[in-house]
C-alpha cells in the first residue's frame, strides 16, 4: 500500500514538473503569483482561480485586472470565454462575476461569506472577467489624462493588447477555442473588442493570433434610433406609460435626430419619472428596501448606481434612469458584493488594489466623466463580422426595460439579414424558454421572464445558453 500512495505522489511530482517544463518557469513564476488560494467566506471548491493585473501601456503606467476561473472538469478541452459588462464604466467582476455567470455570490451577514452559484458558466468554459477601461473598478493608469482620453476605440485596444499580454501568462490556453460574450453597452464593447482580433488576425503569423470563434451579446445597445424607440413602446406595451405620454413622445421626439426638442425633453421626463417607482431594468422584480428601524420598521427604496453621462444619444442625456444599473433576482445584491469587494482581506487575496487606489471599489465608476467616441450604431461592425463567418448570437431577456427585445428586434430588422427559421420556441426541459430566429449568420434567442441581467434573473437557461452556443447546437425546440 505505501509504495502504491509513494508511486502515486511520484506521479503528480512528475506532471508538475512536466507542465512547469511544457511553460517555462517564468510562465509558471506569474501564474502562481497571481492563484488565487481561497478568499474570506469561499465554500471549497476543486477549480483553480486566478485574479491580477496585466499591463496595457507600460510608460503610462496603465494596467487591467482580470479574475479568472478555470473550467469545472477538463479545463483542457473546453473553450476559454472572456465576459465583459458595459456602462461604459462599469464592472465585469462586480456584476458579472459576482452577480450573474461567476462561480460566487457575495451574500448578506456581519462576516464575509461567498455562496457558490451551481448555474456558474465555467460549468461549461473557462471563465474570465476583465474590468475594463482603465478607472473602472480595481484597474489603474499611473497617468492621470489617460482618463480623460477614454472611449469605445481605446478601450477595445486595451483589451486586446490585454488579452496578448494574458496568453503570455497563461499560454497553455492559447489554442484554446475563444469567444466572447457580455451584456448592455457592451453591445459596443463585444463587437469592437472582436473586430480588432478579427482584422489582427488577418495581418499577424498564424502562431501570433488568436482562436477566436465567435461572441455573443444580450440586451445589448447596437443602435440609437432604434434602441431608443423600442424603449418606448416596449414602455407602452407593457402598461409603464399612459396612452398621453406614449402619444406625446411619438408627437414630439424623432430619434433619429441626436438634438431633441423641448418638447421632447418633457415628453421624456414625464416617461423616466415612473421608472422611479419600479425597476427599468427588471420590470416585475421588487426594488431594493432599505429598512428604516427608527420609523417604527417601515423602509424605503435605495437609490440606483449611474454609470457616467454623455455616452447615451442628445434625447436621452438629461435622465439619470439612462444610466440605471440592473441589480438581479435580490435587488439588494450589489450592496453585499460593494462591501465585500472593499474588504481589505478579500482584496489581499485577489492581489487587487496594489497601488491604493484612493477611492473605494464602487461597481461603475465616478471618476469617468467624459467618453471621447461611440458610433450611433454598431450594426456596420455586426454585418462585417457575419461576412467573416464568425458565430454570432444575440439574446434578449424579455422583462428588461432599458434595452428591451423590442428594440433588438427593430435593431436585427435594420440588418436585413435572410430568416432561415422564423420565430420558434426553444425549451428548458418541460417550459419554453423562450424564442428564437435563425437568420442567415446570426442566432436570435429571446429569454422569457428575465430582466436586463438574463444570467442573474434566469440562470438555468442561461447555461443552456452558453453551453449551446459554445457548442453550435440549435435550443432544443421540443420538452425533454
Amino acid at each position: 500500500m505505501a509504495s502504491t500512495i509513494n508511486s502515486f505522489y511520484f506521479l503528480l511530482l512528475l506532471l508538475f514538473f512536466l507542465d512547469a517544463l511544457a511553460l517555462g518557469h517564468d510562465e509558471v513564476a506569474r501564474q502562481e503569483a497571481d492563484r488565487v488560494v481561497g478568499l474570506p467566506g469561499q465554500p471549497a471548491v476543486k477549480f483553480k482561480q486566478y485574479a491580477g493585473y496585466v499591463t496595457v501601456n507600460e510608460s503610462h503606467g496603465r494596467a487591467l485586472f482580470y479574475w479568472f476561473f478555470e473550467a469545472i472538469g477538463d479545463p483542457q478541452q473546453k473553450p476559454l470565454l472572456l465576459w465583459l459588462n458595459g456602462g461604459p464604466g462599469c464592472s465585469s467582476v462586480g456584476y458579472g462575476a459576482a452577480e450573474e455567470l461567476g462561480p460566487f455570490y457575495p451574500q448578506k451577514g456581519d462576516q464575509p461569506k461567498l455562496k457558490f452559484n451551481p448555474y456558474t458558466w465555467n460549468r461549461a468554459a473557462n471563465l474570465l472577467f476583465l474590468e475594463s477601461p482603465v478607472g473602472v473598478g480595481f484597474s489603474y493608469s499611473n497617468t492621470s489624462k489617460d482618463i480623460e482620453r477614454l472611449g469605445d476605440t481605446i478601450t477595445a485596444k486595451d483589451s486586446y493588447i490585454f488579452l496578448v499580454n494574458w496568453f503570455r501568462r497563461f499560454p497553455q490556453f492559447k489554442s484554446h477555442d475563444f469567444y466572447i460574450a457580455g451584456e448592455s453597452y457592451a453591445g459596443h464593447y463585444v463587437p469592437q473588442l472582436s473586430e480588432v482580433i478579427f482584422d489582427k488576425n488577418k495581418k499577424i503569423a498564424k502562431k501570433h493570433r488568436i482562436n477566436f470563434k465567435g461572441f455573443m451579446i444580450g440586451n445589448a445597445l447596437l443602435d440609437d434610433e432604434t434602441d431608443q424607440r423600442g424603449m418606448i413602446e416596449y414602455a407602452w406595451d407593457h402598461a409603464v406609460i399612459s396612452d398621453k405620454v406614449y402619444g406625446d413622445i411619438l408627437r414630439d421626439c424623432n430619434f433619429s435626430n441626436p438634438i431633441p426638442s423641448n418638447a421632447c425633453d418633457d415628453s421624456l421626463g414625464k416617461y423616466y419619472a415612473v421608472y422611479d417607482l419600479i425597476d427599468m431594468y427588471s420590470l416585475y422584480s421588487p426594488m431594493c428596501v432599505v429598512t428604516n428601524s427608527s420609523s417604527g420598521g417601515g423602509g424605503r427604496r435605495r437609490q440606483r448606481r449611474f454609470a457616467v453621462e454623455g455616452v447615451e444619444p442628445q434625447a436621452l442625456a438629461k435622465y439619470e434612469g439612462w444610466h440605471k444599473r440592473p441589480l438581479g433576482y435580490d435587488p439588494c445584491s450589489s450592496d453585499y458584493t460593494e462591501e465585500y469587494l472593499n474588504r481589505p482581506d478579500v482584496q489581499k487575496a485577489l492581489h487587487a488594489n496594489v497601488t491604493k487606489i484612493p477611492y473605494p471599489w464602487k461597481h461603475c465608476s465616478d471618476n469617468i466623466t467624459f467618453w471621447k467616441d461611440a458610433p450611433s450604431s454598431i450594426l456596420p461592425i455586426i454585418r462585417k463580422l457575419v461576412e467573416g463567418g464568425l458565430r454570432i448570437w444575440v439574446f434578449s431577456g424579455d422583462a428588461d426595460g432599458r434595452v428591451p427585445v423590442t428594440s433588438t428586434r427593430l435593431t436585427l430588422r435594420k440588418l436585413g439579414l435572410k430568416i432561415k427559421q422564423d420565430w420558434t420556441p426553444w425549451y428548458s426541459h418541460q417550459q419554453v424558454g423562450g424564442w428564437t430566429i435563425d437568420y442567415e449568420g446570426l442566432m436570435f434567442v429571446t429569454v422569457r421572464g428575465a430582466g436586463h441581467e438574463v444570467p442573474a434573473h434566469a440562470p438555468k437557461q442561461a447555461l443552456q445558453l452558453v453551453r449551446h452556443f459554445l457548442a453550435n447546437h440549435k435550443l432544443p425546440t421540443a420538452p425533454f
